[in-house]
């Protein structure tokens, strides 16, 4: 059993050697909710939810009718389940999926994701460029990672541009929708590019 306080707010959650981050909440999750400011109003997307402190915390604040929470792994969604009621907030969307594939819903204002960063950029990509759809026009995707130069360029591709913290070693990224379609970048930078190193 973990004990956290995120923003002021205490939380507890119970974890598994099964999922991400088992022995304390991430410090780049850590990062990327110290630049996240949650209004009344939004609607939250915790994409990879992992055993649910982005999506709890946020539930917390904005209420749980708010926020949806997805996850591929069914130990993440079980043990999230739980934490769910530790921290008296049943009621939060919660489904497990593969990315969006399992997700009917867009309009969010919010979509935060903390993504495998350890393996190939395919999911990163997937949740980049789907999350896009799912976004309300003004509405921001964060993601923390340890590398920069591809997410920058990949969210600055698809949305236009990206704004980038650095905290604790982690690069922060949010990058806001300004309309319903693609950001046009020149096609030859897309993919000229970066080798993935």
């Amino acid at each position: 059993m973990l004990n956290a306080s995120i923003k002021g707010i205490d939380l507890k959650f119970k974890t598994s050697e099964g999922v991400f981050s088992p022995k304390g909440v991430d410090k780049g999750t850590l990062a990327m909710l110290s630049v996240v400011e949650f209004q009344e109003g939004d609607k939250v997307l915790d994409l990879g939810c992992g055993y649910g402190p982005v999506g709890i915390l946020a539930a917390k604040i904005i209420g749980k009718e708010n926020v949806v929470m997805i996850d591929i792994n069914e130990d993440a969604i079980s043990v999230s389940k739980e934490n769910i009621k530790l921290n008296d907030i049943e009621g939060i969307k919660i489904l497990q999926s593969n990315g969006f594939e399992e997700l009917d819903e867009k309009d969010f204002t919010l979509i935060l994701s903390n993504p495998p960063y350890h393996v190939d950029f395919s999911v990163p990509k997937a949740f980049i460029e789907k999350g896009f759809n799912r976004l309300a026009v003004g509405g921001k995707m964060f993601m923390v990672t340890k590398r920069k130069e591809w997410y920058k360029n990949k969210l600055t591709s698809v949305f236009g541009g990206a704004k980038v913290w650095e905290i604790d070693e982690y690069f922060v990224f949010m990058a806001i929708k300004k309309n319903s379609t693609y950001a046009k970048v020149n096609k030859k930078s897309k993919t000229k590019g970066k080798s993935i190193a």
